[in-house]
């Protein structure tokens, strides 16, 4: 484990989630770290992980071996409704938005929260001039 958290940036080793650092977070027991999480996110890891969440979580820690090896590598994953653990803080996470792989790097701050949160489906609209990146009805455009 010490190995591990040699890879990471020094200043998130003083990160603090709920008064707890993250080397405490990722040698506690993860029904202890259940406890910490709000609401929504601790009644579902209480449920259990879904087959495609378990298969996730084992491609991070294989991925994980990898990189201590000096290898980079980058997690791809359709499963968006999965939420962020500590053993996940320093790895890339290329996350599908329903059209291309978002690479997201897992930071302290993002435990607790969805991987599909940092991953949008939707982009803003960007309307140009009539005609090009615009809608239909700004195609007519009045002469006055």
């Amino acid at each position: 484990m010490k190995k591990w958290l040699e890879t990471l940036p020094p200043e998130w080793l003083k990160f603090r989630y709920r008064g707890y650092t993250l080397e405490q977070l990722l040698s506690m027991p993860m029904d202890t770290f259940i406890k910490l999480l709000p609401a929504r996110q601790r009644r579902s890891l209480l449920r259990g992980l879904t087959d495609a969440q378990r298969r996730l979580l084992w491609k991070i820690r294989r991925a994980r071996q990898k990189i201590l090896q000096g290898k980079k590598v980058v997690v791809k994953t359709h499963v968006r409704d999965m939420i962020i653990l500590p053993e996940m803080v320093g790895m890339t996470i290329a996350v599908y938005n329903g059209k291309e792989f978002i690479p997201v790097r897992i930071t302290p701050e993002m435990i607790g929260h969805y991987l599909g949160e940092f991953s949008p489906t939707c982009r803003q609209v960007q309307h140009g001039e009539p005609g090009l990146k615009a809608t239909r009805s700004s195609l007519h455009v009045a002469l006055k």
